[in-house]
């Protein structure tokens, strides 16, 4: 047993990076409204600046950390990581000012950034032929995360808006400890590597984009939908309160509820469609549920209605996935790091996006004295998006192009 430990506090930190996105979004309007004294409003505009600036520190941070742990080993970067991580929940839970609170968020993105180095602690530690499967235990673990931050923030919301910020220093507190006692360095000196900047540079894998040109109406379709899918954790916690008057616990279980319904879809349900209707039928299948799911999300006057909805819209992120294997299959074999950078960057930038434009349009659509009350104004938003990807989907697509050896497009 004790043999494992090493294992079980690595899939813990990933659990507590996963929760650390989660735990805070039933609570952030009440938060932001107790330290700003604004509106719902105004408090959606803050959500979105700290939700987007958290996912640039990701986007920036998260190869740089991973080099770091390639030069230095994983150890000392995951128990600093989770010190910083345990000293900014600490001080967003005594946050007085917007920009503290804002700072935390910043702050707390970068000492998050550390899936990699924790895939990289699996890949050390286990033989090639066993690494799928703790490659599995690391998403698992990151999902479990995603499921329970809303729960356990919602359910310690009626305590206060600062309790969940508390739990989640103790929780990264009590695993850094187990880390100090358990954790051993898994990178050889054998194995480690010199720092190097251009190696950590996270605009690199857009840069690549030239030398794929068949992709980028591909990848645009993929921008486009990830902008309307985000809409979900930047704008639920604000839409659920202004609609239906709905409490943090309320919020955290609806948010739990969309996450066991994307890990049923992803998991299981989405193979099975792409095996019998095929890859691009899958993409139209998906746009088409996530219209039908944001038009009913953006007129609803009733919880529960908007509650019974959550299966489809789960099912509309099928698309993302089956547009993944579309450009997966038509791009060489030799080529497939470069293209999961390109996803990487396209999910990153949607991430830092999304926020800042469903929470503006949030705030338009509910502000006080306003011309119109539409609290799901970002859903038809989001709408919108989507049937400009299923249109862009549609257009005759470029020409195949056949690649050299070198996994380049021929002049």
């Amino acid at each position: 047993m004790r043999a494992r430990l090493p294992l079980v506090f690595v899939l813990i930190t990933v659990m507590i990076d996963a929760m650390g996105i989660g735990i805070i979004i039933p609570v952030m309007p009440m938060l932001i409204m107790e330290i700003e004294g604004g509106t719902l409003s105004n408090a959606a505009l803050w959500g979105g600046l700290m939700a987007s600036s958290f996912a640039v520190m990701q986007f920036l941070f998260g190869p740089l950390i991973g080099n770091l742990s390639d030069r230095f080993g994983r150890r000392p970067v995951l128990l600093i990581s989770l010190a910083v991580m345990a000293a900014d929940y600490l001080v967003m839970a005594l946050a007085g000012s917007m920009w503290l609170l804002l700072l935390g968020r910043i702050v707390g993105g970068i000492a998050g950034a550390t899936h990699a180095t924790a895939a990289a602690f699996i890949a050390d530690t286990s033989t090639p032929e066993k690494r799928g499967a703790g490659f599995g235990l690391v998403s698992a673990a990151f999902g479990l995360g995603f499921v329970m931050g809303p729960v356990i923030g919602g359910l310690l919301g009626d305590l206060g808006p600062r309790a969940p910020f508390w739990a989640a220093a103790a929780l990264a507190t009590a695993n850094l400890i187990l880390g100090l006692i358990v954790l051993p360095e898994s990178l050889t000196p054998e194995t480690r590597r010199a720092f190097s900047i251009k190696r950590a540079n996270p605009f690199g894998a857009l840069t690549q984009i030239r030398a794929h040109p068949a992709l980028p109406r591909l990848l645009t379709v993929l921008l486009l939908a990830q902008l309307a899918f985000n809409v979900y954790p930047a704008i639920w916690a604000y839409y659920t309160q202004a609609s239906f008057d709905w409490d943090p616990a309320m919020i955290g279980v609806s948010l739990a509820a969309f996450g066991i319904c994307m890990a049923v879809v992803q998991g299981g349900l989405i193979g099975r469609i792409i095996a019998k209707i095929g890859e691009r039928h899958t993409v139209r299948l998906g746009l088409v549920f996530a219209v039908t799911a944001f038009l009913v999300l953006g007129l609803v006057t009733n919880g529960w209605l908007a509650l019974a909805f959550v299966p489809v819209a789960a099912i509309a992120a099928m698309t993302v996935p089956a547009l993944h294997a579309i450009m997966s299959r038509d791009t060489a074999a030799n080529a497939q790091g470069e293209l999961q950078g390109l996803f990487s960057s396209t999910n990153a930038l949607a991430m830092i996006l999304s926020p800042l434009v469903m929470t503006w349009v949030f705030a338009l659509a509910t502000r006080p004295g306003g011309p119109v009350f539409l609290p799901g104004a970002p859903f038809l938003a989001a709408l919108a998006l989507c049937l400009v990807a299923l249109l862009l989907f549609q257009a005759r697509p470029t020409p195949a192009r056949t690649y050299d050896t070198a996994g380049r497009f021929p002049p």
